[in-house]
């Protein structure tokens, strides 16, 4: 194949303004495709444009008072932008969620890709909470799946998620999965001063939670899930990294029961949280597909889930984690299923990690990518 000049479209990157896993997504997809093509990738943040790891980035700051005003004027700002280095024209316009579809419409009549991370149906769990800005992004989610030439979704579970929601026909969707870098996450550390970092006795079990606070991510199923945990295994100690709305409320509720609240950490302290804690669990009401379960795998952790979305989709129960029902009591009985088992626990993350060497290793997970591009390219040169 000969080298593409490809265009990311993308409101966040680990290189500008990152919010949640599709900054990491969209960031390392971009950099395995520079390896052998052209890649610009359009985003916000101050700075203007720049060079990283072989991908450019062309930054914008957007404004307005709402969030779709926001990307609105992200969208236009960012196709001013794109239209000055689009010179060789770009063979590929690849959009990341709906942030920028206004983008897409203004160049819908290029060879455009729309990859579906997730949907707002999903994102709100069903709940039609917020029913003004619910309407305005489920729309613009279902226009992008009209005009995009091409459909890329991050699993299963999303692929029929949106050929339910917003009829895009199945011939016209790729499943994609996220790709992960398994020795990104590995680190050969002594878990007992990580433990006693956070207070904790060096021989205590510690679980621990990754992700935003919020109401899609279950956190609180997790902290209804602590005493019966604690009745079971007294030592047991609760990291919770992330931050989001429901902080103080889940602060509230855990009054007097073993968690930490971490807030925000770095991706270094992250590495070393992850190969110190003894499992990780992942709580979520509704996950398209789970990056922190692909990391938690890379670090061997052994990793207790609810049965939704990507999760059920990828986890195989009791073979390479332990899949429950979205309930506190289902939560508890997973933890304690395993807690007490360390060479099941090691078992078990062992697993995980050969999954996603196999699975979801970049090299196959960007040839699908190109597969989807090359596919596209024919379509409109047959």
């Amino acid at each position: 194949m000969e080298p593409l000049k490809i265009a990311f479209f993308c409101w966040e990157s680990l290189h500008s303004i990152r919010v949640g896993g599709l900054a990491p997504a969209a960031t390392h997809l971009a950099e395995r495709l520079a390896r052998e093509h052209e890649v610009h990738f359009f985003t916000r943040g101050d700075g203007g444009s720049i060079s990283i790891n072989g991908v450019h980035y062309h930054r914008c700051m957007p404004y307005g008072s709402t969030i779709i005003e926001y990307c609105r004027t992200m969208s236009h700002m960012l196709v001013d932008i794109f239209r000055k280095h689009d010179r060789p024209p770009f063979d590929i316009l690849h959009f990341h969620d709906w942030h920028l579809v206004e983008a897409m419409h203004l160049l819908r009549n290029r060879n455009t890709v729309l990859s579906y991370h997730s949907t707002e149906y999903g994102r709100n769990g069903g709940n039609f909470g917020g029913w003004w800005e619910f309407q305005e992004v489920s729309g613009k989610e279902w226009y992008g799946g009209y005009i995009a030439k091409k459909v890329t979704a991050v699993s299963n579970t999303i692929k029929t998620e949106i050929m339910w929601l917003y009829n895009v026909p199945e011939w016209k969707i790729t499943v994609v999965p996220n790709g992960i870098d398994p020795d990104r996450y590995r680190a050969e550390i002594d878990p007992g001063p990580v433990k006693e970092t956070y207070g904790i006795h060096p021989l205590a079990p510690v679980v621990l939670f990754v992700g935003r606070l919020a109401y899609q991510k279950g956190p609180d199923i997790l902290i209804q899930a602590v005493p019966d945990i604690v009745s079971a295994r007294w030592d047991a100690q609760f990291l919770i990294a992330g931050d989001g709305d429901m902080r103080g409320y889940l602060e509230g509720i855990a009054q007097h029961l073993p968690v930490r609240f971490l807030g925000y950490v770095s991706d270094a302290e992250y590495i070393r949280l992850l190969n110190a804690c003894d499992l990780v669990v992942i709580p979520s009401r509704n996950e398209p597909f789970g990056l922190v379960l692909t990391e938690a795998w890379s670090a061997e952790r052994c990793v207790v889930a609810t049965d939704v979305g990507g999760l059920a989709e990828n986890i195989e129960n009791h073979v390479d984690g332990i899949k429950v029902p979205v309930r506190p009591d289902a939560i508890a009985w997973g933890v304690c299923h395993v807690i007490d088992d360390p060479a099941y626990i090691r078992s078990l993350g062992r697993a995980g990690r050969k999954k996603v060497a196999a699975k979801y290793n970049w090299d196959l997970v960007t040839e699908r990518m190109l597969g989807v591009y090359r596919s596209l390219i024919d379509d409109a040169h047959p």
